[in-house]
């Protein structure tokens, strides 16, 4: 086994820091603030290739793999989650399931424009009433002639104001439970499509999120990805992949929260010494570092897996996620207690750094979902990767 990323990983790893200090870092609070997307920087990610990593270079990717992807949010998510969130509506979310599912004219047609950032992808599956439960949804597409003509409201959709083409999930045969889901390419300025106002967040607030209402939407055939009833599948695949991507934000998040405790600790003095000196302080510093380098590790066999052809590794997708979500939120609480008053100050970044942290556990499958996979795994129940 091989613990070291390779040179062009470090390289990558090198460039994607540089990139957050200089581009992110000086604009992220006031971004944040006022819940502004910036497109700017999105476009200057594409420039550099940040959203074709799994993405051959026939369509526009630059085909380094899934290790070079997860090294690329991990640094951008140091800074800022919210971009960070690009990382499954480029590419896992849309531009990656459009390779693996879709027709070859698909390919060209979008994941070209998605790895470009030409287009801004968002997926499609929650619902008021359908969120970790998939197959409660209500959303339907009822074929009309060479047509599918979509209905219904999709919820709590990251950029869904801002997208230009989005991976919608949407029943075809009601009645059949996850047989009956279909998935659809749906350019995101037809007729019938309107968005809520920004739904207000607890943290990742300069990506915008909404609702998206579909009333009589009419879509070709040609805009089915994949075969009718094949969506629950590909929403499956989705999930390995973007839950992937969620563990190396929270990996980010949880880093971002130990450079700002060790600065802290190495600067304020108490009784005249830094407080880093005090063994209580020591002690959480060491759970932080620890936790998060085992969190990481995690995410980067799952990304390991995932280029050396085991796409389906349901399990240990979910092992990431959960692992890395409850770091983040665990750590996020004990760097606050460590900024003690001042992490009170909203002048302070410990702020915005512990609420995007809580965002990890509910997002992406929540960590009980994650904890039911690898449990009924285990127990023999039901295997995740079958």
């Amino acid at each position: 086994m091989d613990f070291e990323l390779s040179e062009e990983c470090k390289a990558l790893q090198g460039v994607a820091r540089d990139f957050a200090e200089k581009e992110i870092a000086p604009t992220v609070t006031a971004a944040e603030r006022a819940h502004r997307f910036q497109r700017e920087i999105v476009n200057k990610m594409a420039e550099l290739g940040f959203w074709g990593c799994p993405i051959p270079e026939k369509y526009g990717g630059n085909g380094l793999g899934f290790v070079a992807h997860v090294v690329l949010c991990e640094e951008i998510a140091r800074v800022s989650c919210s971009l960070a969130v690009l990382f499954n509506a480029q590419t896992m979310g849309t531009s990656r399931a459009i390779l693996e599912f879709g027709t070859e004219a698909q390919r060209r047609k979008y994941i070209p424009k998605l790895v470009g950032a030409e287009f801004i992808g968002c997926f499609a599956v929650t619902e008021p009433d359908a969120g970790n439960d998939v197959t409660a949804m209500t959303t339907v597409a009822t074929r009309e002639g060479d047509r599918y003509i979509i209905n219904g409201v999709k919820t709590w959709i990251s950029l869904a104001q801002v997208a230009d083409v989005g991976l919608i999930f949407a029943y075809t045969s009601l009645g059949r439970k996850h047989r009956g889901i279909s998935a659809f390419i749906v350019d995101m300025d037809l007729p019938g499509i309107s968005c809520s106002p920004d739904q207000e967040k607890l943290g990742w607030r300069a990506a915008p999120t909404a609702e998206i209402y579909f009333d009589n939407v009419s879509v070709p055939d040609s805009a089915m990805l994949g075969k009718p009833g094949q969506g629950f599948e590909i929403m499956l695949r989705c999930f390995d992949n973007m839950r992937l991507t969620a563990a190396a934000r929270a990996v980010g998040n949880c880093q971002a929260l130990i450079d700002e405790s060790i600065k802290y600790s190495t600067q304020r003095v108490q009784f005249g010494q830094d407080i880093g000196r005090f063994q209580m302080v020591q002690e959480v510093i060491a759970r932080m570092v620890v936790e998060t380098e085992a969190a990481r590790l995690l995410t980067y066999r799952n990304a390991n897996q995932k280029d050396l052809g085991h796409l389906h590794n349901t399990l240990e997708a979910s092992m990431s996620k959960y692992f890395a979500s409850e770091v983040a939120s665990r750590i996020a609480d004990d760097a606050f207690r460590i900024m003690g008053a001042y992490g009170c100050s909203g002048q302070q970044r410990i702020g915005r750094l512990l609420r995007d942290a809580k965002m990890h556990q509910v997002l992406d499958g929540s960590s009980n979902i994650h904890k039911m996979i690898v449990a009924t795994d285990a127990l023999g129940y039901r295997r995740a990767n079958r």
